[in-house]
């Protein structure tokens, strides 16, 4: 059974220890809604779930009933000992103290080693489970959706203003990179939505459950896929930033976060500043894209078509 609010609380008491605001420590304590997570997630017993901030370990404890093993990676120091100590049995939980980001981008490379071992152990899928703390979601959820190991599925609690914008459609104000780059990789459905009475701490904003089916590496788009520098480089590229962190997870991304780094320009302001001349009268030869219009105007296809014709080989 999912954990209380009072129980939640005697175990923080006995650790001497109190919810960490830097640590985005919102317990969720909804047990309905702990249950529709899990059930979202489809787990069968050889999978291996990622859950990322597992806290006082009420969820942990319903997924090692439903899955092959759990890596649970908390950056608090006690609650990682509350954690392991909790789960039975043992065998079926791994418990990494670390921030599962590095560098707060990508996830850290101690917690994908582990998921791949723990995977060739029980060969079955790779998830993601999870009430996720906050301010890592939208870069992990990004960098899971394509890195290695591949995941099948990420089911998980997000603030509502970032579940809007990894659903939204062009043309509004929550539209943008996010937006693209998820779902140009990806399914997104939303689950549910999850008042701040189902946390304890109450979070001030609402919350959304989400789950999010990354398309398989063979049929996501080449344009989505990680991207060497050299490779950019070849193309002619300017990079948007200066260590090229916007093209860290392909081409799309590098594009777009360009784009909407100026969101207020045309697209053929922002791509003059991007490519050399070459590449941009090539586009604007083409007319596939009215160039004049804003970065939100453009679709997840149109970002994908344009993104493709800069990799095109010359005719």
């Amino acid at each position: 059974m999912p954990q209380t609010k009072t129980e939640i609380q005697a175990i923080l008491a006995a650790a001497g220890i109190r919810p960490l605001k830097r640590f985005g420590q919102h317990f969720l304590i909804d047990g309905n809604l702990m249950g529709k997570l899990v059930a979202a997630a489809g787990l069968e017993p050889n999978d291996v779930v990622l859950e990322v901030g597992p806290g006082t370990a009420s969820l942990t404890e319903e997924l090692v009933g439903h899955c092959g093993h759990v890596v649970a990676v908390e950056i608090d120091r006690t609650l990682h000992r509350v954690c392991r100590d909790r789960v039975r049995p043992a065998d079926k939980l791994t418990v990494i103290h670390t921030d599962v980001l590095a560098n707060k981008t990508s996830v850290a490379a101690e917690v994908r080693e582990t998921l791949t071992a723990r995977q060739r152990e029980h060969g079955g899928r790779i998830l993601l489970v999870a009430n996720l703390p906050y301010q890592v979601a939208t870069p992990l959820v990004l960098d899971l959706l394509v890195g290695e190991p591949t995941f099948t599925r990420l089911c998980f609690t997000v603030q509502a203003e970032v579940a809007d914008r990894l659903l939204s459609p062009p043309g509004g104000r929550d539209y943008g990179p996010i937006s693209i780059l998820a779902q140009a990789a990806s399914t997104i459905e939303r689950i549910a939505r999850v008042p701040p009475t189902a946390f304890w701490p109450r979070p001030k904003v609402d919350s959304a459950m989400l789950r999010v089916d990354p398309l398989p590496p063979a049929v996501r788009p080449a344009v989505c896929q990680p991207a060497e520098a050299s490779a950019i480089a070849r193309l002619g590229l300017r990079q948007p930033d200066e260590d090229g962190a916007g093209f860290r997870h392909g081409l799309l991304a590098g594009l777009v976060h360009a784009c909407f780094n100026h969101r207020r320009k045309t697209l053929k302001w922002s791509l003059r500043h991007l490519l050399d001349e070459t590449a941009l009268a090539a586009i604007e030869a083409d007319g596939e894209w009215d160039l004049s219009l804003r970065p939100e105007c453009l679709d997840v296809s149109q970002w994908l078509a344009l993104a493709e014709f800069l990799v095109r080989p010359a005719s």
